[in-house]
């Protein structure tokens, strides 16, 4: 990832990814990254270092928690999918009032249509 520095998006969606490599931090000049229909447990919190991140598309993974208080610092954030994860309710009621950027969830429960 290191070859690719000057990336602006990427776009990794359905790859049964589960985590990303540590590397991805090099990507300084990132704005968008879409995650969706992939694998992910756990938030991958090297995105939160990304200070051009604008959009975080991770809809339709496994996602129970998400770091609010990273997020809410991230300077460029405007918008982040979790639709069809199955977030906790401590995210769902916490997240609101601390973030500036738009949050897309899913009602609690609600499952992906299938494809």
């Amino acid at each position: 990832m290191t070859t690719f520095s000057q990336l602006r998006e990427l776009h990794l969606e359905g790859n049964f990814l589960h985590r990303l490599p540590s590397e991805v931090t090099a990507l300084q000049h990132l704005k968008a990254i879409d995650l969706s229909r992939n694998q992910f447990q756990d938030f991958p919190e090297q995105l939160t270092t990304l200070p051009a991140l604008e959009t975080i598309n991770l809809e339709e993974n496994e996602i129970v928690d998400v770091p609010v208080e990273k997020l809410a610092a991230m300077p460029a954030l405007r918008c982040i999918n979790l639709r069809f994860n199955p977030l906790s309710a401590e995210v769902r009621v916490i997240a609101p009032p601390l973030i500036k950027f738009d949050m897309l969830m899913s009602p609690e429960g609600a499952r992906a249509p299938p494809l």
